[in-house]
Order: structure tokens, then sequence, then C-alpha cells
């Protein structure tokens, strides 16, 4: 299936609905909440990317950036599981 603006920004709203539900209905102080929503991030970034900067079109600049933001957010969720409750 092609990725079209349309299709991108109907995928863009899901996430960012799933995104408000996490953030109403997890318990305060979860880690697995805060895990998801670096996931969440990770795949409206991908979408953003490759649908609207018109990434979709070449190989080479989509897997880089998609390793540069997967890297990115392993990095941030270390940091996350990393630090000190409180």
């Amino acid at each position: 299936m092609k990725n079209t603006p349309a299709r991108t920004l109907a995928w863009l709203w899901a996430l960012g609905l799933t995104t408000t539900l996490l953030a109403h209905f997890a318990d305060q102080g979860t880690y697995w909440a805060g895990l998801a929503f670096l996931a969440l991030s990770g795949c409206k970034a991908r979408h953003i990317l490759t649908g609207y900067l018109g990434l979709a079109r070449s190989r080479f600049w989509r897997r880089a950036f998609t390793a540069f933001t997967a890297a990115f957010l392993a990095l941030a969720a270390a940091l996350y599981l990393l630090a000190p409750a409180g």
C-alpha cells in the first residue's frame, strides 16, 4: 500500500489518541507507561519521516533515520530506567 499524506495523518491521529489515553489512564510512576510513551513517539517519528518528509522513496535514508531514532530512543529508555525514582 502506498503511504499517502492522508494515511500518515490518520496514523498520527491514532497514535496521538493512544498517547493521550495512556497518559490519562496509566498509573503515575509506572515504568511501562514511560517506555510505552517512548515506543509511541518512535512510531510517530517514523510516520512523519516516511510520510511527510518523503523518506519512503529512499531506502538508505529511511534506514539511516530509523537507526538513529531507534538508538536515540534506546538511550532515552536506558536513562529513564536508570534514573532514581523519586
